[in-house]
């Protein structure tokens, strides 16, 4: 028994780490991918020295003072403070100008950090949770953290004009810290979208923004992020040709669109293969399609589970120009998914429920008038654990319910699990 909170059992709970887990240079070395060559083969990273400098930035907390404080632990070699790293996956070169050992809310500087070590970079202003730190000559990407989708949304807005560059910077500030939150401007409304994993994550965020940062802003109510998909496959061609500032603009492409497997997410492939078409206008394509997969086709969703192949283009050296193409794209896409039989996913949880035997009735008939579905159910010494799926939509306020009618003694967790096709699509709202 302990508590952090309170600092009981905390040391012993260190010393049994120390005593009884292996240190780094006692497990087999770690995994990554070089960049520069064959990307299926694991490049292995033993835990040495003298080795090539290679880290990991495994959490990002923002210092009102210093800024960024990037925690970094390292896999091998050596970093000194006041030189330059290389962040691997953004291909840019940063400089550690601070090295600190954290001991709780105290710092201690350091000279430089070796393999096994963990501490903390200060200076470093586009790394994130996940990036590998090295050398160009080591380009080695660690395996990164993998991030769910964000499944609610709620909208902010500040209570000033004043306050809305204050609010912009600190939603910056925490979705750096923190990449299951993100943020977005709708292009429509004009309002700001703060996206996250449950109302609570959100109530968190958004209590750290009042009371940590000082941002006066007001909070709508939640909001469940859908998103859209093709449910059968279709091909479409589209010309397109404009007559701007006196010079005609053409560019013609066919697409087929296609579902891909749940969980699979989108993809975009070229099969046109022309010496003749310049690279800008391929780059063009892409960037057209890319921003039509975030866009969505009918409500305005992003895509999921698409597949894009590009199977021609019509491309007249004279006329085409790279935004004739881009804006081709986007017409091509939208007249493809219409004859796909589009359809509205929504976000489905894994909800697991913990309560006492006799309250486990209760419990099941709480989740299946929200439309869940009971998956299995486990018998633990401490009480039942029941399995369920549940459309996120129809989770909003459950907590209140469940205790209501277990006596206040069961409790619940959840996270996503995956989109599925919603029933009835929006309403006639939309």
């Amino acid at each position: 028994m302990g508590s952090a909170r309170h600092n009981q059992g905390v040391q012993p709970l260190i010393d049994a780490v120390v005593d009884y887990l292996p240190a780094p240079d006692e497990i087999p070395p770690a995994k990554g991918v070089h960049v520069k060559r064959d990307k299926t083969e694991d490049v292995e990273v033993p835990c040495k020295e003298n080795g090539q400098a290679l880290g990991l930035v495994f959490k990002i907390q923002y210092d009102r003072e210093m800024g960024p404080l990037c925690y970094v632990r390292m896999y091998s070699g050596k970093i000194a403070a006041g030189t330059q790293v290389f962040n691997v996956g953004k291909k840019k070169r940063e400089r550690v100008n601070r090295i600190l050992r954290m001991h709780a809310d105290k710092s201690e500087p350091m000279e430089s950090v070796s393999a096994g070590d963990i501490a903390v970079f200060i200076g470093l202003k586009l790394a994130q949770t996940g990036d590998s730190l090295g050398s160009e000559g080591f380009p080695v990407l660690l395996e990164s953290v993998t991030f769910p989708e964000p499944v609610i949304s709620v909208a902010i807005e500040p209570d000033s004009i004043s306050e809305r560059d204050k609010l912009n910077e600190t939603l910056e500030i925490l979705s750096r810290e923190d990449p299951t939150f993100t943020h977005k401007e709708d292009a429509e409304t004009g309002q700001m979208i703060i996206s996250g994993m449950g109302e609570l994550h959100l109530d968190v965020l958004v209590t750290r923004m009042k009371d940590d940062f000082g941002v006066k802003a007001r909070v709508g109510a939640p909001q469940v992020t859908y998103r859209e998909a093709v449910t059968a496959q279709a091909s479409a061609t589209e010309n397109y040709s404009r007559v701007l500032g006196g010079k005609e603009n053409t560019a013609g492409i066919t697409v087929t669109v296609s579902p891909r497997e749940t969980g699979q997410g989108n993809s975009y492939e070229c099969l046109v293969h022309d010496s003749s078409i310049p690279e800008e206008i391929y780059d063009a394509v892409k960037n057209g399609f890319e921003s039509a997969l975030s866009a969505g086709i009918n409500y305005g969703y992003p895509c999921a589970d698409t597949s894009v192949q590009v199977t021609g283009l019509d491309y007249n050296e004279l006329t085409s120009t790279t935004f004739a193409f881009e804006a081709c794209a986007v017409a091509a896409f939208d007249k493809a998914c219409k004859g796909a039989a589009p359809e509205l996913l929504e976000p489905v949880m894994d909800v697991e429920i913990s309560c006492p035997k006799e309250f486990v009735g209760d419990a099941m008939s709480q989740m299946t008038q929200r439309g869940g579905i009971i998956m299995g159910q486990d018998s633990k010494p401490s009480g039942e654990l029941i399995h369920c799926e549940a459309p996120m939509a129809k989770m909003f306020g459950f907590s209140t319910n469940l205790r209501s009618a277990t006596q206040g003694r069961a409790s619940f967790q959840m996270e996503f699990s995956h989109f599925q096709v919603k029933v009835g699509g929006l309403g006639s709202a939309y």
